[in-house]
């Protein structure tokens, strides 16, 4: 008798099989990945910075602005890394 988890997995597999990627694949797709963490990084070092200055100079206007900044831009960023990320798992390892 299968577990309800087991018959789950099953389901899940049928609908949307796991796709296996290649040697090639991973390496583009791990590139990836240290490349925006690196943008993500350099973005959020910045930006905090300037909210840094906002907070000394009591521009609370700024600090909110900046904060949002910050936000928007990672969920830029990280939206682009899935997009490659996702072009190189479809393209069979050609980026």
């Amino acid at each position: 008798m299968k577990s309800a988890y087991e018959l789950a997995m099953e389901r899940l597999s049928k609908s949307s099989p796991t796709v296996k990627l290649t040697e090639a694949q991973r390496r583009d797709i791990a590139e990836i990945d240290s490349l925006y963490a690196s943008r993500i990084a350099e973005r959020e070092i910045f930006l905090k910075a300037e909210i840094t200055k906002a907070v000394e100079a009591n521009d609370f206007d700024a600090i909110q602005q900046l904060e949002r900044q910050l936000t928007s831009e990672r969920k830029r960023l990280q939206g682009e890394m899935e997009e490659k990320k996702d072009k190189v798992r479809a393209a069979g390892g050609k980026s």
